[in-house]
């Protein structure tokens, strides 16, 4: 399985597993994610393209997996993307910018088609 959508199986079975053993906890999570996504004043694509920010910033692969094949499948392109990850990278520095490693395995993953040489 490719790196990344590994990553979205882990986020799975742990969500899965969570649910079995502690599920009035991960519900109420799931619930409040719902419930911030479900607000129409943003598209899907844009508040996926929030979220890569914020998972270029927080250090997280499996958040940038998440998010990238989210955006990708909201319509958002590979310039978008980058776009919003520079973002982090501006407010977060030198580190976020290390995490753009993941991200560029993400999009080659999820949008392999592209051409980005």
């Amino acid at each position: 399985m490719p790196e990344m959508q590994d990553r979205i199986t882990q986020i799975e079975e742990l969500t899965h597993r969570l649910k079995e053993q502690y599920p009035s906890e991960i519900n109420s999570f799931l619930s409040f994610m719902g419930k911030a996504e479900g607000s129409p004043a943003l598209s899907k694509a844009q508040k996926e393209l929030i979220n890569v920010g914020l998972a270029v910033a927080a250090q997280c692969e499996w958040c940038i997996a998440l998010h990238v094949h989210g955006a990708v499948k909201a319509g958002a392109s590979r310039d978008e993307i980058m776009s919003a990850a520079f973002q982090a990278v501006l407010m977060h520095g030198g580190p976020a910018l290390m995490y753009l490693v993941p991200l560029s395995k993400a999009l080659d993953e999820f949008l392999p088609e592209v051409d980005h040489a």
